[in-house]
């Protein structure tokens, strides 16, 4: 790649520059890491956490249920796709919390539209253009000493961190983007816009990469594949001293209208490998009771299976919260599969920003209220 095609990446997604790095007194709580791991086309939360004694899934799912004898029984009315077992170690420590029904009100089930109301925390009528995380650096900056506020591993799309005003590093790996950085040289000045654009990203490139480092040498296997080396690219991100708030990984393939049964087992086994990988990667460097991490994705599926073996885009789903410091256990509640919606689906039973607002309140030790536009409940999943 030559220096003109690097640039315009950069300038495009690779990194949003902020006028400094850090204009104001640091939050004292961005030492504790969020992880991000975006279930990318929307995962199917009933064939995650498995409501294997209602009679009412198996009813809606003659093909896709999942019987009994084979989920990883969490209690006496759910449990995990078998896929997912290599979680049952962190259930028994209590270090996963598993969040029931995770969705907003007045859904959308466009791919593209209610992503961004999760990347943006706006209602589902609402159009922001800044992400959740970006409002929130915006008020309550990382400290000056960071690489950067947050990177994005394996996807140009910023997501979260979109928007002016943040420093995102969007990388495939992290020996990729600093040998591509030597080609980032400002030169000169310019009193064209678009070209004092393109000068201030390559400068704030050079100055994100002198802060990153990719010669840590970890003992733990990842496992093989575009997900297993997201994951251990995470870990050496997170490996270096002047640290980030945020990390971003992205397992896509979710989008599960036909064939689903092999595929979400796949991308579950998947999923699982890499957790562990992570919880084993943080661990050795002494970071897993600092890190929160926690999935997400645009919507779940409907719990009626269609005729192609596979389900439609749904409403609300399940999503995990992992660390050394989670209160494990099942929050929220179970979908009311006999009391559908006119379309086929269940109520939420939590709000996404409240998710978001326990990561600001209770993690962070940020008020939420700016960077999400009003208050929202947080969750009893973190331990002091």
């Amino acid at each position: 790649m030559d220096r003109r095609n690097f640039v315009k990446l950069a300038a495009a997604a690779a990194l949003t520059p902020r006028l400094a790095f850090g204009l104001a007194a640091p939050g004292a709580g961005y030492r504790n890491l969020l992880v991000l791991i975006e279930l990318k086309g929307g995962n199917d939360g009933l064939n995650t956490l498995v409501p294997y004694a209602d009679p009412a899934y198996h009813a809606l799912r003659p093909k896709l249920a999942i019987a009994r004898d084979r989920v990883v029984q969490l209690s006496e009315s759910v449990g995990l796709h078998p896929a997912l077992e290599p979680l049952a170690a962190l259930w028994k420590r209590r270090e996963l919390a598993v969040l029931q029904g995770v969705g907003y009100p007045d859904p959308n089930l466009s791919h593209f539209r209610s992503i961004e109301i999760w990347d943006t925390a706006s209602k589902s009528d609402e159009y922001l253009q800044e992400g959740w995380l970006t409002r929130t650096f915006g008020v309550a900056p990382t400290p000056k000493e960071f690489a950067a506020d947050g990177v994005i591993v394996g996807s140009p799309d910023l997501g979260p961190l979109a928007g002016g005003g943040t420093r995102a590093i969007a990388l495939a790996t992290t020996e990729q983007f600093l040998r591509q950085a030597r080609l980032a040289v400002p030169e000169g000045k310019a009193t064209n816009k678009a070209l004092q654009h393109i000068l201030k990203v390559e400068g704030d490139i050079l100055q994100a990469a002198s802060h990153l480092k990719a010669d840590y040498a970890l003992s733990t296997e990842f496992p093989e594949g575009p997900f297993g080396n997201a994951i251990k690219t995470a870990s050496q991100v997170i490996a270096n001293r002047a640290g980030v708030a945020v990390v971003r990984v992205t397992l896509p393939g979710f989008d599960t209208h036909s064939g689903q049964a092999a595929t979400q087992a796949r991308l579950l086994g998947e999923l699982a490998g890499g957790v562990t990988a992570l919880r084993s990667a943080l661990l050795e460097l002494g970071r897993w009771n600092d890190t929160l991490v926690l999935s997400y994705a645009e919507f779940g599926r409907r719990p009626k299976e269609n005729l192609s073996g596979g389900t439609d885009h749904g409403t609300s789903s399940v999503h995990f919260v992992l660390g050394g410091r989670v209160a494990g256990g099942l929050y929220g509640e179970q979908p009311a599969l006999d009391r559908l919606s006119g379309d086929g689906n269940p109520a939420h039973a939590i709000d996404f920003r409240s998710v978001y607002a326990t990561v600001l309140e209770r993690w962070w030790g940020i008020s939420s209220a700016g960077p999400l536009g009003g208050r929202f409940a947080t969750l009893p999943i973190l331990r002091a």
